[in-house]
């Protein structure tokens, strides 16, 4: 009985530790939304003060993704390290959207995740 309880509580541990954290493919799912999202937005996406479409915008963000993948473990992760800010410049990429105010593509973005997970973009 004694030897159960240690069992007990490293499978119970275990399971707080990966609830805690998005699925694999729950990550992968929340990506391509964010990138679909990006892709199809009437926003412009400003990156060093130069205006690119949504199109242009994926192209660079599919880039930077390639390139952390290996840092990336949540689509917050994603958000931080492809779609956030220049890593040259270290200026924040924003976001103008017709008829609101113009924001940091972080916040946009993650936005979005949120609306995705409470199934209202679904």
């Amino acid at each position: 009985m004694n030897k159960l309880i240690p069992v007990a509580l490293m499978t119970l541990a275990s399971t707080f530790t990966l609830s805690s954290h998005a699925s694999p493919n729950q990550t992968q799912l929340e990506t391509q939304h964010l990138l679909t999202f990006i892709k199809s937005t009437q926003c412009q996406y400003e990156r060093n003060g130069t205006f690119h479409n949504g199109t242009e915008a994926l192209q660079h963000i599919q880039k930077k993704y390639e390139y952390y993948m290996d840092d990336i473990h949540s689509s917050e992760d994603f958000i931080k390290y492809s779609a956030t800010k220049s890593q040259m410049s270290g200026n924040k990429y924003r976001v103008h959207c017709p008829g609101q105010a113009i924001q940091d593509s972080s916040v946009w973005l993650t936005d979005e995740l949120q609306k995705y997970r409470s199934g209202k973009d679904q």
